[in-house]
């Protein structure tokens, strides 16, 4: 008897322990976001629009009975939600739009390709605003955020982070000054960049945030875009991680 109660004592001890990891994982990713927001507002950026995008594949899902299996289960789970179906003969998809809210709007998508077998499926969970405030932050910071991805996730998603705005005061400043400030404000060491005349966009990767991509010769964890339309005018800023997800 008591090896059985020492036994499943360390079974919930473990399930504690991956939960907890989980969070801390969710935590973690959206952090990212909220690192983004206070360089933003350390450089007088005023956010316009942010968002954070989670992404997971689900290549346990084999047929397309299970995918519509799962979009039942996420259905019964968020009832108050708007749900689309999308059907053509490509493709088998649902998009669900969360009720209208102050600070930001949520989506969920599931995506199924009939090109190929097995099914190739995706779900997607996207938050998104215009306004960043202490408000907005506060989703992240609470078991709401947490929650909401334990309850639409099967495993780990991907990650992408991206905040836009415009500089709150004129920046008298050449493109490549200030592309060079934002990623020293952002522990960024630059791997590659694009100039044009009044647009600029670099690659780099810093330390200080979770996701990347790349190869084994060089991680990539950022993307900063400038666009001014001369010295003197208004410079609209677009940070994103591992990539950019606006459009800018």
């Amino acid at each position: 008897m008591k090896k059985y109660i020492f036994g499943l004592i360390a079974i919930l001890s473990f399930i504690a322990v991956v939960l907890g990891n989980r969070n801390t994982e969710a935590a973690n990713e959206s952090l990212d976001l909220i690192k983004i927001g206070s360089i933003f507002q350390t450089k007088n950026i005023m956010p316009s629009e942010w968002s954070l995008y989670a992404r997971e594949h689900l290549v346990d899902l084999k047929s397309e009975k299970d995918v519509r299996v799962y979009a039942e289960e996420l259905k019964r789970k968020f009832p108050d939600w708007d749900w689309s179906t999308v059907n053509t003969s490509q493709k088998w998809e649902v998009t669900a739009v969360s009720p209208a809210s102050n600070h930001h709007q949520e989506t969920l998508q599931i995506m199924s390709s009939r090109t190929n077998q097995p099914i190739n499926a995706y779900i997607v969970y996207r938050v998104s605003g215009k306004q960043w405030n202490k408000r907005a932050e506060s989703f992240f910071t609470t078991n709401q955020f947490k929650n909401r991805l334990r309850d639409v996730f099967r495993e780990k998603p991907t990650f992408f982070s991206c905040m836009k705005g415009v500089v709150g005061d004129k920046m008298d400043k050449a493109l490549p000054a200030t592309v060079k400030d934002m990623l020293s404000a952002l522990n960024a060491k630059k791997i590659e960049a694009l100039k044009e005349e009044t647009f600029m966009s670099v690659t780099a990767f810093s330390p200080d945030f979770s996701e990347s991509i790349g190869n084994a010769k060089t991680d990539l964890n950022l993307q900063i875009g400038v666009r001014s339309e001369g010295l003197g005018a208004q410079t609209t800023v677009v940070v994103g991680t591992p990539i950019i997800t606006i459009e800018y």
